[in-house]
């Protein structure tokens, strides 16, 4: 690889990392801050504060279809009836499930809303932890006997930040989880349509993961404040940790 190639890259690398390093602080002045008020106001909203449970309440476009009399059967050739089973045996079939006659069951709509809302924060708290995390990186001096109190102080943030980070990121998978267990549940719900049970366990499923949705967005913005917190009373030890090798750090 030709000379002048390895310089081009060296310098792209370099304008990399001094752009991170402006990002990231920029991120700790005014962006946290910022954020940290922003989603303050989003917690006030009538979206999640003060909200009654019945409002994330969605009925089921499942209908109960009429009882059928448990000596009553169609034909004897298409539909014969059962034969005899022990008298212990308790076991119940459930209805058969086609199509359903009133069209598809929706997703729950107040729900998907908060949803819409919550993800983006998520994803924003996933990308500064990983802007931070890459600029404590590029602050780490290289390794040397001695004089590493400040070096420890960076790599017990560094972890702190990898820690939001992957905490942040499950979040997301929460949610993927919600959908599919609703989905198990109103499978149920179309298989025993006249177990009322089940219908409210669709209820209670609705109401845990509104509490869970504003349980993300109080964590994250508590995520924020303590990253800006921790970061802001140790800013002068992360970006010098060794006061006699400060022309390594950038």
């Amino acid at each position: 690889m030709a000379a002048d190639t390895i310089k081009k890259y060296q310098l792209q690398v370099q304008e990399y990392k001094d752009t991170l390093i402006k990002k990231a602080e920029d991120l700790i002045i005014t962006g946290f801050p910022e954020k940290i008020v922003k989603l303050n106001e989003i917690l006030e909203t009538p979206l999640f504060a003060d909200r009654d449970f019945s409002d994330v309440y969605q009925e089921l476009n499942i209908p109960v279809p009429d009882a059928i009399p448990a000596n009553s059967y169609g034909d004897a050739k298409e539909d014969p009836p059962p034969t005899k089973r022990a008298r212990m045996d308790t076991t119940v079939s459930g209805t058969k499930v086609m199509a359903l006659p009133d069209g598809i069951v929706k997703c729950n709509v107040p729900i998907c809303d908060l949803i819409k809302v919550v993800k983006p924060v998520i994803r924003a708290l996933v990308e500064d932890s990983n802007v931070l995390k890459m600029w404590i990186s590029f602050l780490i001096p290289k390794i040397e006997d001695g004089n590493n109190f400040g070096v420890s102080i960076q790599e017990d943030t560094l972890s702190e930040i990898q820690s939001v980070e992957s905490e942040s990121a499950a979040f997301f998978e929460q949610i993927s989880r919600y959908f599919v267990s609703r989905a198990k549940v109103i499978s149920k719900v179309a298989k025993y349509p006249h177990v009322e049970d089940y219908r409210r366990a669709v209820q209670e499923l609705d109401e845990k993961e509104y509490l869970s949705l504003w349980l993300v967005m109080c964590e994250v913005r508590n995520r924020y404040c303590s990253l800006h917190d921790i970061v802001t009373k140790n800013l002068e030890k992360l970006k010098k940790p060794r006061s006699s090798n400060a022309e390594s750090l950038y």
